[in-house]
């Protein structure tokens, strides 16, 4: 008992000694509250008062303006940068905190965002911070800022609605008959999202034209080209502009591309030098695919050659006929030789053509790569070169002891007059240019360009059924269409044409820019 009393007096000592040294302290009383204070640092106010009585906060505005592009979907760190930016993301909230004005004199503890509406067209930001009230003084400050988000229009989306404001333009153009390779080519932009920096997209008579606003957008669009197909391009600058005061000019530029004279099924004759360096194959070849180089086949060996796009530019050379000459023909017989490569299995085929049978009883016996494809029975689609008359000093070359009758290339499909697909593609939107002819010339000559359009892009989606190695190359979308659109047509007609499995099409996603309609021109 007489211990705990000695604590209990300890203890007490203790207090009476802190609360005599605070009084010490305290020389004067605070001249709002009149709580003691120690005067000695020079201060008039307790520590409370000064935060109720003083705001270090006083000059920062609690509402600012920030500007968003409606199109393009940016906000502008200023003087003229335009970031792409989420709503409550740390890239808006570094924007927010430099238009504050004032920031820089308190220090910033921390700062974040208040929830509001999307649509509200306000932002709201919690800040915390530190500053000097008074001499040795610091207190800490919470306050809330609101942000107007003004819709406004960008300079890079204002120049896209105005004409003539491009700075660069890429010129693509390929002479052949058809659009197949530009169709192709137009999924793989979409597939990479190579057309990002378009200001627009314009289609001519043998091409595409991409106009951009810097010269460093087109030149990633020559990069991707030169990528994904074998091409060559010339560049060329025009000035505009020219300020003699500061010595400094504006230009446009533009690339001219070309991509090289030769697709996939067409029949080519190789220069001889020129296939005695690609291991001594075959002059009269088939071109079996198009990347960035090209690659050749030999149907009757099935030996392949790729060529890159420089080697083929140093001395080009065009096709010998394309697919528009293909002659049908019915396979009478099949049997395999046991060679293959890849999927190309070598087999000896007896043919007959489509419109002999009946008439005579000509047929032909040849060697083919597509002895995994075809049986007795089958239509082929094929080259007839022994019934061919070709205007080539290079073909006339050939030793005529090594040039097969026929050459096929694919088999033929009967399909339906207008055939109900599960899948579709997306198109790039894209102005079209007029004809310019009379009248009644130019409307009939559109006609017909509308037609052979069609008439492409109806091959090419053939392609795509066909060839599985193409369709992996390409974004391919599951149709929408109304339960309506997929009844079969009243009269009963023949489709052995392959179906693409559900499980390589993707879901479609909205994209204002797309457009999944047939190309029309």
């Amino acid at each position: 008992m007489d211990q705990h009393n000695h604590i209990h007096y300890q203890n007490q000592n203790e207090m009476m000694q802190q609360q005599q040294q605070q009084q010490m302290g305290a020389t004067v009383l605070c001249c709002n509250c009149g709580t003691p204070i120690d005067g000695s640092a020079g201060l008039v106010m307790c520590y409370d008062c000064i935060k109720l009585t003083v705001d270090i906060t006083e000059g920062i505005p609690r509402e600012a303006n920030i500007s968003f592009c409606r199109n393009c979907e940016r906000f502008l760190q200023p003087p003229t940068t335009w970031i792409k930016a989420d709503l409550e993301s740390r890239e808006l909230l570094a924007i927010c905190l430099r238009r504050l004005k004032g920031l820089s004199k308190v220090r910033l503890v921390d700062a974040s965002f208040i929830w509001t509406e999307p649509h509200s067209r306000r932002i709201r930001v919690k800040l915390t911070v530190q500053g000097e009230a008074m001499a040795n003084t610091i207190i800490q400050q919470t306050f809330e800022v609101e942000y107007i988000v003004i819709a406004m229009q960008c300079p890079d989306c204002a120049r896209s609605y105005t004409t003539n404001t491009w700075r660069a333009t890429v010129q693509i153009r390929q002479k052949v008959p058809h659009k197949r390779t530009f169709l192709y080519l137009e999924q793989l932009i979409l597939k990479h999202n190579a057309h990002v920096d378009t200001i627009s997209i314009t289609e001519s008579r043998d091409g595409l034209d991409f106009f951009y606003a810097q010269k460093n957008h087109a030149a990633k669009m020559i990069d991707f080209l030169e990528a994904v197909v074998p091409i060559k391009y010339k560049k060329s600058e025009e000035l505009i502009s020219q300020d003699t005061h500061t010595g400094s000019s504006t230009y446009k530029f533009s690339f001219s591309v070309e991509i090289a004279p030769i697709c996939r099924d067409d029949l080519v004759v190789l220069p001889k030098k020129l296939a005695s360096h690609l291991g001594n194959i075959s002059r009269l070849v088939l071109c079996n695919k198009i990347s960035n180089s090209i690659q050749f086949l030999d149907p009757c060996t099935l030996q392949t050659a790729d060529i890159s796009a420089s080697v083929y530019w140093r001395d080009a050379f065009p096709s010998l006929a394309e697919i528009s000459q293909l002659v049908e023909f019915i396979v009478l017989d099949v049997e395999s030789t046991g060679f293959s490569r890849g999927n190309k299995v070598l087999a000896d085929i007896t043919i007959a053509r489509s419109t002999d049978l009946g008439v005579n009883d000509q047929v032909y016996y040849i060697k083919s790569h597509l002895g995994a494809v075809l049986h007795a029975g089958d239509v082929v689609m094929g080259y007839f070169i022994a019934n061919s008359n070709y205007n080539s000093p290079m073909f006339d070359s050939l030793q005529s002891d090594y040039v097969p009758d026929v050459i096929l290339v694919k088999k033929h499909y009967q399909r339906r007059t207008k055939k109900n697909r599960n899948w579709k593609l997306k198109r790039m939107a894209r102005e079209h240019k007029d004809i310019e002819a009379s009248q009644d010339y130019g409307a009939r000559a559109q006609k017909q360009e509308v037609e052979r359009a069609e008439k492409d892009y109806e091959l090419f989606l053939q392609e795509l059924e066909e060839d599985e190695e193409l369709r992996q190359n390409i974004n391919m979308y599951k149709s929408q269409k109304p339960a309506a659109a997929q009844i079969e047509p009243a009269q009963e007609e023949v489709d052995n044409s392959p179906e693409i499995n559900i499980d390589e099409l993707l879901d479609e996603l909205d994209d204002m820019t797309l457009e999944d309609t047939p190309m029309e021109e």
